[in-house]
């Protein structure tokens, strides 16, 4: 399965890899919202883990970006932030999100949330 992770974090992307690569995942790097879309056109991801807070275009722009796209809407978007605050995740819920996870993060709790993602996935297929 490959997961785009989107981060503007040379050391986050690393790690988040290495915990996708060792579930048996193809991570699908991206460095910013901007970065992440040319990269969709000629990547077709599962899952995509996205940054809050980038330069250029953040997590909230990418993922109201992509779920106004219709070749884009149905892929599930995590995102993983240091904000551990309400608003801010009001603010990722209404556009779009899916889950939101707060940094740091661990291996399994990666897994975990990929887990509810690809459900959610197979779910919005079924319909």
């Amino acid at each position: 399965m490959k997961i785009m992770v989107v981060d503007d974090d040379k050391t986050t992307r690393k790690i988040l890899g290495l915990y996708l690569k060792g579930k048996g995942h193809e991570p699908v790097f991206a460095e910013n919202g901007v970065d992440a879309i040319e990269k969709l056109a000629s990547n077709e991801v599962d899952i995509i883990m996205t940054d809050l807070n980038m330069p250029y275009m953040d997590g909230i722009e990418l993922t109201k970006t992509l779920k106004n796209d219709p070749s884009f809407q149905s892929i599930p978007i995590l995102m993983l932030s240091t904000e551990n605050d309400d608003e801010e995740k009001k603010k990722a819920a209404d556009a779009g999100i899916n889950a939101y996870m707060v940094k740091p993060v661990s291996s399994e709790s990666v897994d975990t949330m990929i887990k509810q993602m690809l459900l959610i996935k197979k779910q919005q297929e079924g319909k």
